[in-house]
């Protein structure tokens, strides 16, 4: 059976690309989630996406993700650092989380060095643009490896 991993994007991200591209980088959503999808391909795992500007969206989708999906990945964005829905939502349903930034928000303004997320995910990768998610989904891959 392949595991199946929710892919999970908060706010604005819709419109990486055309937002603060130095930051941020000049790869659409659409760009990243084939990429994303790409990645998974390579090591067996089926991927789904999930983009949302709205918190309520956000804990719904996690929620949902319950009995369906293996392992989520998570780009909370400006949610990071406000959160406690999402991560509640997390803590609750239980399912193995890899929280992922394209920036080193730890490099960025001081509000956004606390994340409410990951203090219940397994890991955080931060700083590495695109290849953020990638390497979530890489890491996924190998805690399976380990698993069998």
């Amino acid at each position: 059976m392949k595991a199946h991993i929710l892919v999970i994007h908060g706010p604005n991200l819709n419109l990486l690309g055309q937002r603060e591209t130095s930051v941020y980088g000049t790869a659409s959503l659409k760009e990243i989630n084939a990429l994303i999808k790409t990645e998974a391909e390579k090591y067996g795992l089926e991927v789904s996406t999930f983009q949302s500007n709205y918190e309520g969206a956000l804990v719904e989708a996690i929620q949902e993700a319950k009995g369906k999906y293996d392992f989520i990945i998570i780009n909370p964005a400006a949610y990071t650092h406000t959160s406690v829905a999402l991560r509640d939502a997390i803590l609750a349903v239980d399912i193995p989380t890899i929280e992922i930034h394209l920036s080193n928000i730890y490099k960025r303004e001081n509000f956004r060095h606390k994340s409410y997320i990951s203090g219940v995910a397994i890991g955080q990768i931060s700083g590495f643009g695109v290849q953020s998610y990638l390497l979530a989904v890489k890491a996924v891959a190998e805690i399976i490896k380990q698993k069998r």
